[in-house]
């Protein structure tokens, strides 16, 4: 088994719940986070800025601020087989990706042992 987390755009969770759940993972956990990425400011941006004297409304223009405040995101996780971690990275490439910095990082982690809360039974079909 295997954990799939992604982090990712808050006004993409509705089409990536609509996309896993068409792909036949209708089960995962999302919550709110803050944080910021560890990206440099592309000085062609910043270039942007200063010949305009205003901060672009769009993905860029919350890239220049990263360095300096809290982005919102949310954080999406997901208990599968390890054959079907492909297929959720996928899904959720395919929903979240802009071209734009700040799209989100997914991480797959594995998990080594699951146990049902109600019965203590320690197996596999505890997720």
């Amino acid at each position: 088994m295997k954990e799939v987390m992604a982090f990712i755009r808050v006004n993409k969770i509705n089409p990536t719940k609509k996309a896993l759940a068409e792909g036949g993972f209708p089960a995962f956990t999302c919550r709110p986070v803050l944080g910021r990425g560890k990206k440099r400011i592309d000085p062609e941006l910043l270039s942007l800025v200063l010949e305009t004297g205003e901060l672009p409304m769009s993905p860029k223009g919350e890239y220049l601020t990263e360095s300096f405040r809290w982005i919102p995101k949310r954080l999406i996780t997901l208990i599968v087989e390890d054959q079907q971690v492909k297929d959720v990275v996928e899904i959720l490439i395919k929903t979240n990706q802009t071209g734009n910095p700040g799209d989100g990082k997914i991480f797959v982690l594995p998990i080594y042992e699951a146990y049902t809360v109600r019965s203590g039974e320690r197996t596999i079909e505890a997720y």
